[in-house]
């Protein structure tokens, strides 16, 4: 049945999830003594390493005037607004400097704040929590880790900006049907590749999982793995707010995915992708190799979206299928089951009532 899809984005204010982490940065572009800008879910940040290398995060706006901060300067473990010089703890927030401050002066310096993040360094990101504000205590969970399978492996990232809200960028990533048409390539696959695909999909807390499974008979990359003489299982899980997890073994050997759709503001978006593997660990200029396909692969989605987005300004109405566009409506779904869940403070009600078996061609 079909079923119309939200001209815009479909939940309520700008349609971004708080309450979770987010990718602000890449670890490796965050340097001791240096300050970066980063912007998440509409919220301007600076980000920076303490004088013993511990990422921090600040709301990039000075309480006493707004000057960026990201405009300041470092000091050890102090952050320097260039306006007027108060000086704030980069691990808290706190003002520990008013230099205009005169003794009858009733300003508490140790009162005011700059807003401050939780923020984790975590595989080769600087994450950020973005609290919920409606929520009375919002304590951050551990952030995100991909998963690996051993301690000898390599890792790389990549990233692409996406100019759409997050909820498109998301079920962009979710969608089955697109390949054949957007990811056309001798080592992928091509229109007349196309079959039939039947997965089974089943519900894990905040998302859904497709079942381990056999790859795609139609996707080259992955029969390069047959070199092992083993076989070859696939498991894909998306989980609220915006992660694609992919993971592959073949034995001892395997590859781990995570793609995370990370909101920027209400018109942007950004990909962000890392990958572990042990498979061709050994094999000479694996690591380049591997993001010269990966880069031509998201390259393609991001050229998709630009397009899209021209479509997107004159809001359109869209119609999500079934069985290829039910992902999305999952997401939508339980979008929605999480803001009931935080308005009323009941348990989330998952939209799969458990394993569903869907169809479609690809």
């Amino acid at each position: 049945m079909d079923q119309d899809a939200p001209n815009s984005p479909e939940t309520i204010e700008d349609g971004m999830l708080r309450g979770f982490w987010y990718p602000a940065a890449l670890s490796a572009k965050v340097r001791q003594g240096r300050l970066r800008r980063a912007t998440l879910l509409g919220t301007p940040l600076v980000v920076g390493r303490d004088s013993g290398g511990r990422a921090f995060a600040l709301r990039d706006s000075c309480p006493h005037r707004g000057m960026p901060l990201s405009c300041g300067k470092l000091d050890g473990n102090l952050l320097e607004c260039s306006y007027h010089g108060w000086r704030f703890d980069t691990s808290s927030g706190q003002c520990v400097e008013v230099p205009s401050r005169v003794e009858s002066d009733k300003l508490k310096v140790e009162r005011v704040f700059a807003v401050n993040f939780p923020c984790e360094d975590q595989d080769g990101y600087i994450w950020v929590y973005m609290p919920d504000p409606k929520r009375r205590s919002d304590a951050a969970p551990p952030a995100p880790r991909l998963p690996v399978f051993g301690s000898r492996y390599c890792i790389t990232h990549l990233e692409a900006s996406l100019p759409v809200h997050v909820d498109h960028g998301i079920i962009g990533l979710m969608d089955p049907a697109h390949g054949p048409f957007v990811h056309q390539a001798w080592w992928w696959r091509s229109r007349h590749s196309i079959q039939q695909k039947e997965k089974i999909f089943e519900p894990i807390p905040s998302g859904f999982r497709i079942r381990a499974h056999s790859p795609s008979a139609n996707s080259a990359a992955y029969k390069l793995l047959g070199v092992y003489g083993k076989s070859v299982t696939t498991t894909i899980d998306f989980v609220l707010p915006n992660m694609r997890f992919e993971q592959i073994h073949c034995g001892e050997y395997w590859f781990s995915s995570r793609a995370t759709v990370t909101p920027i503001d209400r018109q942007n978006c950004r990909l962000d992708f890392c990958a572990a593997w042990n498979v061709f660990r050994y094999v000479p200029f694996m690591v380049p190799v591997f993001r010269l396909f990966a880069r031509t692969f998201i390259g393609q989605d991001q050229r998709t979206m630009k397009k899209q987005a021209e479509g997107l300004k004159y809001n359109p109405h869209l119609i999500l299928i079934d069985d290829a566009d039910r992902p999305a409506k999952w997401y939508f779904q339980l979008k929605q089951a999480h803001l009931d869940s935080e308005l009323t403070g009941e348990p989330m009600k998952h939209p799969l009532p458990g394993p569903v078996t869907l169809h479609w061609r690809s």
